[in-house]
């Protein structure tokens, strides 16, 4: 019995001594990003955690305290467990610290330094004279059958005054099952990259994707990330970042150098890069940079948020041309700490919004984006031909329908059968539901038509409101490519309920060159317009459910024209107009203009016209179906000019204008955005007023702040009243900065903008119009306001105060408060 004792404590002191190896990840308590190279210090013993966060340790004493530390946060300190073997540890920012910036070591600074000097050399578009290769690219949307549990969950469903109902969800079940045949979604294309005398193009080649016929070519312009790692700025999810290799991404980064390894037989630094201001959103990763020639020859990217990013670049050293050129691109976008529901490729892969940092029970939220693309016969320094060099992208008709014959040269894993039955069992399901047609449709009422037949119809010509007609009713439309590729004709017919009066135009159209689009165009409209506003003939047109501005304007005037004009884009990133015109001019209030000692109460005017629109920054594709914006960068730049033609077709004054706007827009990564609106126009010599300026004014002249509500405009000054002001030279600009959505509850999800709109003009020539009363603003207009936005199923409030010079006695007149809505069409 003695001897039973003996090995029982023998046992109990083994098991008290016992070692239990412990794995853990350390990340920061407010947005989960993991913290790289933290020190995890146990039993005096200290380790340093992996640039993921990650750590081992062995554990002999539970009791023992494990000690984290890293600059900027507070101390944590965590106890090991039997019961298991992972520990998640979050440090929280020290408070007494909010500035804490990790700044980089001499050593590496200079290494760093090195690589931005060396570019020149190391980049192969600055390096090289010319090069070309081909390049496989597929794009996968699925999950990890292993990751989705297939149990049926009970779930209970609230109501009203009565027990909760018990319902079996088997949506992870399903969901399982799908994933297990095939992937969520899949595409493929082979393009040609092309570079010489510092111009690069990309020809698709061959494409193919799951349940199109003909591609989504907005899809093969989209750019996820960047194809260079010497790209600045760097693109993650074509949002621009700073890149840590770049002369202004060393004041946002600090640079960590882990050691020396080993790639391809040379000598490799291996550094980490952070954001210097810890919470940033911006990139972390590793960088291997060739020890002799300051080279990047692998690269990992990481950015952790609403979804987390994964991209990793790998090179093939070139002995002959002494660089690294790249061998293969991996790019993956998982789930990440999003508080709102989140869609990628149109809601393809959906992430399910979490308030609670728990393990989802969502099996969708297992699902995630995949893109691998791998380059082949490269050819270096060879001469190369580049055609159409204006065009970024080249999708030619005979890349569009490629046998599978083709496509089997380029399955390297025949093993994976889920990636054989995709393509047939999403063809099957987009034959069933019509995807293909529902896209289509989709870009249609985008740019605001719906097809019937032949015609498409024009659906902001069927109902509209404003204070001179009342209702107005109508129908509109143009001809489609079914009647006619080269002809076209618009029209449409109009009646007002309150002025009980007929509009009408037609415009018919001739396709004179089809990859410039160029068109020719007649015209003859009936119809009114608003007093003194400003049209970029240029502009794109996109659908308004409503156009809020029109419904309190009483001042028109009727306004017969007819025109002949022009249509191209055959120079480079321009849209050019050119058009001669006459206009019948009478207004449908009381105004008299007297010029040169004789009163006008209705006058013809005869116009030469020009305008541009140079998206000087946007990259461009030629498709069979025309030319495509497919990256919409900004700043973006309108310019006008409008002659009147002397003694031509019965004109009655002289004058000339010219007008510019620029619009620029600068999104984030965390979702939020700025935007700047500069415009300005200035008119000589004898304007009417009905063609001054009076930009875009938004606000009824009425005694009381509820009186005064309507609805917003996109960029119109919400406290101007209505024919307040008109100038013949004037300068405005606006400023916007667009916050996250904010979840306060069920269905309320709003989204906050600031605002800032000021204004400056003159008219030097008021005693030349009769009849209207109005100021100038040579003393300069200012307003500021928030928009809440999206508040509930679209709709939203604002609120603006004027200020500055112009503002109003009483206190309540400038103040505005006006309904927004948003129509989200779900495209």
């Amino acid at each position: 019995m003695k001897y039973f004792w003996l090995f029982l404590c023998f046992i109990l002191t083994n098991s008290l001594v016992a070692q239990i190896k412990i794995k853990g990840q350390i990340i920061d308590f407010d947005n989960a990003v993991p913290i790289a190279f933290a020190s995890v210090t146990y039993n005096k013993t200290t380790i340093t955690a992996d640039w993921e966060g990650k750590f081992s340790i062995e554990i002999k004493d539970i009791k023992l305290p494990i000690k984290v530390n890293y600059k900027g946060y507070y101390e944590k300190v965590v106890y090991a467990s039997n019961t298991t073997s992972l520990l998640t540890i979050k440090l929280i920012t020290d408070l007494n610290d909010k500035k804490a910036e990790v700044y980089s070591e001499i050593e590496v600074n200079n290494i760093i330094k090195k690589v931005i000097e060396n570019k020149k050399s190391n980049d192969p578009v600055k390096a090289l004279s010319s090069f070309q290769y081909k390049n496989y690219e597929y794009l996968q949307v699925t999950a990890n059958p292993d990751s989705i549990s297939s149990k049926i969950d009970t779930i209970y469903k609230k109501r009203f005054l009565r027990k909760p109902l018990m319902k079996l969800d088997s949506t992870n079940y399903k969901f399982k099952k799908v994933v297990e045949k095939h992937h969520l979604y899949q595409t493929e294309k082979v393009n040609l990259i092309q570079y010489s005398n510092k111009k690069s193009k990309e020809t698709i080649l061959a494409t193919r994707m799951a349940g199109f016929e003909q591609p989504l070519y907005e899809y093969l312009g989209l750019k996820l990330v960047s194809y260079s790692v010497y790209e600045n700025p760097f693109e993650i999810l074509e949002i621009p970042v700073q890149n840590p290799i770049s002369n202004y991404g060393r004041r946002l980064y600090s640079y960590k150098l882990i050691d020396t390894v080993s790639i391809q037989g040379r000598k490799a630094f291996r550094i980490y890069f952070q954001p210097k201001k810890l919470n940033a959103n911006r990139l972390r990763g590793l960088l291997y940079i060739d020890t002799e020639t300051y080279a990047i020859s692998k690269a990992y990217y990481r950015i952790y948020g609403v979804v987390n990013i994964n991209a990793t670049y790998t090179f093939n050293y070139l002995k002959e041309h002494n660089i690294w050129f790249p061998e293969k691109r991996s790019f993956k976008v998982l789930k990440g700490n999003n508080y709102e529901d989140l869609n990628i490729l149109g809601g393809t892969i959906k992430f399910t919004s979490s308030l609670e940092n728990i393990e989802s029970k969502n099996a969708t939220d297992q699902a995630y984006l995949h893109i691998e693309s791998t380059p082949y016969d490269i050819e270096i320094n060879q001469p190369v031909t580049i055609t159409k060099p204006n065009v970024k992208i080249e999708v030619p008709q005979s890349s569009l329908k490629k046998p599978s014959e083709y496509w089997n040269a380029f399955t390297k894993d025949t093993l994976d059968k889920r990636k054989l039955r995709t393509y047939t069992s999403i063809d099957s399901l987009s034959l069933s539901e019509k995807i293909e047609h529902k896209v289509f449709l989709g870009k249609k009422i985008i740019n605001g038509y719906f097809p019937v037949s032949v015609i498409d119809v024009d659906l902001r010509s069927i109902v509209k409101y404003n204070n001179f007609e009342g209702f107005r009713l109508g129908l509109g439309g143009v001809t489609n490519d079914k009647l006619s590729q080269k002809y076209k004709v618009a029209f449409y017919g109009a009646y007002g309920l309150k002025d009980e009066e007929i509009k009408f135009g037609i415009t018919p159209s001739y396709l004179a060159h089809k990859n410039s689009e160029t068109w020719v165009s007649a015209s003859y409209s009936d119809d009114i317009s608003e007093i003194a506003q400003t049209n970029f003939a240029t502009d794109s047109r996109r659908f308004k459910i409503y156009d809020p501005r029109p419904i309190n304007i009483s001042t028109f005037y009727n306004n017969k024209v007819g025109s002949v004009f022009v249509e191209s884009k055959v120079l480079p990133k321009t849209t050019s107009y050119f058009a001669v015109s006459q206009s019948q001019v009478k207004p449908l209030f009381d105004y008299t203009f007297v010029n040169n000692g004789v009163s006008y109460t209705d006058y013809t005017i005869t116009t030469l016209q020009l305008g541009f629109q140079w998206n000087p920054f946007s990259n461009y594709m030629q498709t069979p179906m025309g030319k495509i914006e497919m990256e919409k960068r900004h700043p973006k730049f309108s310019i006008q000019y409008t002659q009147t033609l002397p003694d031509i077709l019965e004109n009655d004054f002289e004058f000339s204008k010219i007008d510019f706007k620029t619009y620029y827009e600068l999104p984030y990564l965390s979702g939020q955005k700025s935007t700047i609106l500069l415009q300005t126009g200035i008119a000589f010599g004898d304007v009417p007023i009905t063609h001054l300026y009076s930009i875009v004014p938004n606000n009824l002249n009425r005694d009381a702040i509820l009186q005064r509500i309507t609805f917003a405009g996109k960029n119109s000054f919400e406290t101007m009243y209505f024919n307040e002001f008109f100038s013949n030279k004037y300068a405005s600009l606006q400023l916007k900065h667009t916050f996250n959505k904010i979840r306060l509850g069920y269905k309320i999800n709003p989204e906050f903008t600031v605002v800032t709109r000021m204004a400056i003009g003159s008219n030097n020539k008021n005693n030349q119009h009769l009849g209207i009363a109005y100021k100038t603003m040579q003393d300069g207009f200012f307003e500021s306001g928030v928009e809440c936005n999206k508040l509930f199923k679209g709709f939203g409030l604002v609120a603006f105060y004027r200020y500055g010079p112009n503002q109003l006695a009483n206190f309540e007149d400038n103040i505005a408060i006006k309904v927004s809505y948003y129509l989200d069409l779900g495209f």
